[in-house]
């Protein structure tokens, strides 16, 4: 199974991804900015999803809203 970023570029265990808008996450007090660097992501099943941490929580992102860094 191939993830891919917005960009089709592909992502592997352990990379890192840039966030590409800024998102709303429900249960966090801000949102999460464009910009913003997730390291050491994890595939998940899905080849529209990745987990990873950022602003200090584990979170699931789609891809479509990332870009390899």
């Amino acid at each position: 199974m191939d993830v891919k970023d917005s960009n089709g570029n592909l992502l592997a265990e352990g990379d890192a991804v840039t966030i590409t808008k800024d998102l709303k996450v429900k249960g966090m007090a801000q949102a999460l900015k464009r910009g913003t660097v997730v390291k050491n992501i994890r595939l998940t099943n899905s080849a529209t999803e990745i987990e990873g941490r950022a602003g200090g929580s584990l979170l699931v992102i789609k891809t479509e809203f990332v870009k390899k860094a």
